[in-house]
């Protein structure tokens, strides 16, 4: 008797594994990076055409960290807004992702000014 309500509980608290995203038509969830992960997979030594579930494991930890530091970014800073310098709160004790961010928008930056200079150069008196 006490197996059958531990049984009932457990159904109860299953999930369906899609993190309150859209599911598709077959049960699985719509797969947002599976093209980019699969060439970055290759692109680091993997087979040119990994395991369907490899990509599927490395989407699910992506979205899930994706996921995490957006709530994080959000509950920091203007309340329920995410900003650049959030992100960049949250990750500046890990010098990797911090040196790459840093990198990322001085580049971001740099292509900023070219464009403006380009458009300047084409459009501009």
């Amino acid at each position: 008797m006490a197996e059958d309500e531990d049984e009932a509980g457990y159904d109860e608290e299953l999930d369906d594994g899609s993190g309150g995203m859209d599911v598709g038509g077959h049960g699985r969830r719509k797969r947002l990076f599976s093209k980019e992960l699969r060439c970055m997979m290759y692109g680091f030594g993997d087979d040119q055409n990994p395991y369907t579930e490899s990509v599927d494991i490395l989407e699910d930890l992506v979205i899930e960290f994706v996921t995490e530091m957006t709530h994080k970014a959000m509950s920091i800073g203007r309340q329920g807004r995410v900003q650049v310098e959030d992100i960049v709160f949250l990750i500046r004790k890990d010098p990797r992702k911090f040196a790459r961010v840093k990198d990322l928008l001085t580049m971001n930056e740099e292509l900023k000014r070219a464009r403006k200079a380009f458009d300047e150069a084409n459009y501009g008196s």
